[in-house]
């Protein structure tokens, strides 16, 4: 039986959280390359460039060349595109976990912590999306990788949903993940949530290597 807790976050915590945070999120990168290069028009690509040879249009070491050019690119694009989003939230509501989170009305910031180190963490905050007001959204969901399979993630999902519940007039639990985190959307799914719609950030390349983003929601039950 693994032996953690969940307690409120705390300054001390600081450094270790932003840590968890931006190796949890960059661990996706390989996923998401994997992905970009099993699109069709990579594969067209990629299959032309092993034809040209065949024909003598090109050598097979130009050929290589390209195949390897071609592979770098869409592994640079991902990586660059994980690397900026860690950057961004780090500058943004991870700056100041204590001001966005603690301090702000409807906001909240658990931590999990098992032999004296954190290993996971969790968020919430009023929902940025249509009807925020009355929805509060999950957010910054990780569990160090040591500590996996364990249940840590499940208790955070369900410390985020009683707290909705404890909120007046709160009508959803509403959350984002990307397609290529499928650990965590199935275990949203199992937890209650469910998929509303998919869409495409809009930031360059995304559509192109389908990084779908999934909108999730979870209905709080209404008190008879």
């Amino acid at each position: 039986m693994s032996h953690f807790l969940i307690r409120l976050y705390k300054d001390s915590d600081y450094v270790a959280v932003r840590r968890l945070f931006a190796c949890g999120t960059n661990e996706h990168a390989n996923g998401a390359f994997k992905r970009g290069i099993r699109r069709p028009h990579f594969g067209v690509t990629l299959l032309t460039f092993l034809i040209l040879p065949l024909f003598g249009i090109v050598s097979f070491t130009t050929s290589i060349i390209a195949l390897a050019v071609d592979i770098s690119f869409v592994w640079l694009v991902v990586r660059h595109l994980f690397k900026s989003y860690v950057e961004f939230c780090l500058r943004d509501d991870l700056l100041d976990i204590q001001k966005y989170y603690m301090n702000q009305d409807g906001a909240c910031f658990w931590v999990a912590e098992s032999g004296g180190q954190v290993v996971g963490t969790v968020a919430t905050a009023p929902s940025p999306y249509a009807g925020g007001e009355k929805h509060l959204e999950l957010k910054r969901l990780s569990v160090s990788k040591s500590h996996r399979g364990r249940g840590i993630a499940k208790a955070l999902c369900r410390t985020v949903i009683d707290f909705a519940r404890q909120r007046r007039g709160c009508e959803a639990v509403i959350l984002t993940t990307n397609i290529v985190q499928i650990n965590a959307w199935k275990m949203y799914e199992k937890m209650g949530f469910k998929l509303d719609h998919t869409f495409y950030l809009p930031i360059r390349f995304i559509k192109l290597l389908d990084l779908k983003t999934l909108f999730y929601r979870y209905n709080i039950p209404k008190l008879q």
